[in-house]
C-alpha cells in the first residue's frame, strides 16, 4: 500500500494560459492505492459528494487504465473540486505516482505527466498538463506542446477560494477566440516578465507578469466580485491579482510579511459581495512526494 500527498496548483498565473502552472505549498490531497483485481475508488474529504467513484468518470481510473495498475484507490480531498485549485489534477498526479511505485512501473515524473492528464481528460475533455505537470514536478512549469520545463522557484502566494462553483469546461466556453496584435504582444511581455520573475524568486516582477487582458476579464465575470476583491488585495500590498485556473480561487502574488493582511483583505472585499470564502497562506512548493509504504 502507497500514500501519495499530491498539492493543489495554480495555473495560468494570467498571462500564461495554459502553459504556466505552480505547485502550492497547501492544500493537498492524499492518495492511497493497493493492488487490486480491477479499479474501485473511494473518495472522502471536500466536496466529496460531487466527486464520482465510476473509474470511467474519475480521473484516476484513467490514470490507473493508462498505466495497466488496477487497485483500490482511496482520495482523501484536500482540494475542493471546481476550486481553480486543481483539484482533478492533484488526485491524477497522486494516483500516478502511486501506482508507478506500487506496480514499480519504473517511470520518470516527467514520463508520468501525460499519464495524468489522460486523467484531466476526463474532468475537462481535453488532456491539459498545466495543473497535473507541478502537481508532478513541482516549483514552477512550463508547458508547451508536450514538453514541459520546470524550476524550483520561493515566491510568496496567497489564494482566496470563495464559495462559487465554476466548472473548468465552463470556463473554456468563455475564453476568446481571437485576440488584437497589442492584446498578444502585452501578454508576451508579461508572460517573460513572470518567468524572469519565478527565476529570480522576485515578488514584484511575478505579480507584474500576472496581467493580462485577453483571458482574465473573460474569466473574472464568473466570479461575483473579482474586480473589488483585486484591488483590495493590491491596496493591501500584492503584488499581482489574477483568476487561478479556471476560477473562482483568486491568486495573489506577495512578499513574504504581507500575506495575512492581503488574504484579510481578500475575504472581506469578498464578503462585500455577500460571498464567504477561505484564504491559503501559502507559496510555491514541491511535486507530489510518498509519505506512507505499507
Amino acid at each position: 500500500m502507497i500514500t501519495v500527498r499530491a498539492p493543489a496548483t495554480s495555473a495560468n498565473l494570467g498571462s500564461g494560459f495554459d502553459v504556466f502552472g505552480v505547485a502550492l505549498d497547501r492544500p493537498a490531497d492524499f492518495v492511497r492505492v493497493s493492488r487490486a483485481e480491477e479499479t474501485t475508488i473511494e473518495v472522502t474529504g471536500a466536496g466529496a459528494q460531487y466527486i464520482p467513484e465510476d473509474p470511467k468518470k474519475n480521473t484516476v481510473g484513467a490514470v490507473a487504465e493508462a498505466l495497466d495498475a488496477p487497485a483500490h484507490i482511496e482520495i482523501d480531498k484536500g482540494v475542493r473540486p471546481a476550486s481553480g485549485l486543481g483539484s482533478s489534477a492533484a488526485s491524477a498526479a497522486g494516483a500516478a505516482l502511486a501506482l508507478n511505485e506500487l506496480y514499480d512501473r519504473g517511470l520518470s515524473r516527467s514520463a508520468l505527466v501525460p499519464i495524468a492528464g489522460e486523467g484531466e481528460a476526463v474532468v475537462s475533455g481535453e488532456a491539459h498538463v498545466d495543473n497535473v505537470a507541478p502537481a508532478l514536478l513541482g516549483g514552477f512549469t512550463v508547458a508547451v506542446e508536450g514538453d514541459v520545463h520546470a524550476v524550483d522557484a520561493s515566491v510568496p502566494l496567497v489564494a482566496c477560494l470563495p464559495e462559487i462553483a465554476v466548472s473548468t469546461r465552463d470556463a473554456r466556453r468563455v475564453v476568446p477566440e481571437t485576440a488584437a496584435m497589442d492584446d498578444v504582444v502585452h501578454t508576451v511581455g508579461r508572460a517573460a516578465t513572470l518567468t524572469m520573475g519565478m527565476c529570480r524568486d522576485d515578488p514584484d516582477l511575478v505579480g507584474e507578469g500576472m496581467h493580462d487582458t485577453v483571458v482574465t476579464p473573460a474569466r473574472a465575470d464568473l466570479i461575483t466580485g473579482y474586480d473589488g476583491v483585486r484591488e483590495a488585495a493590491l491596496d493591501a500590498g500584492a503584488t499581482g491579482v489574477t483568476v487561478s485556473g479556471a476560477g473562482p480561487s483568486v491568486l495573489a502574488a506577495c512578499h513574504p510579511g504581507d500575506r495575512r493582511r492581503i488574504g484579510a483583505t481578500m475575504l472581506e472585499a469578498f464578503a462585500e459581495e455577500g460571498v464567504t470564502g477561505r484564504v491559503y497562506q501559502t507559496e510555491i512548493g514541491r511535486g507530489a512526494e510518498v509519505v506512507a509504504r505499507e
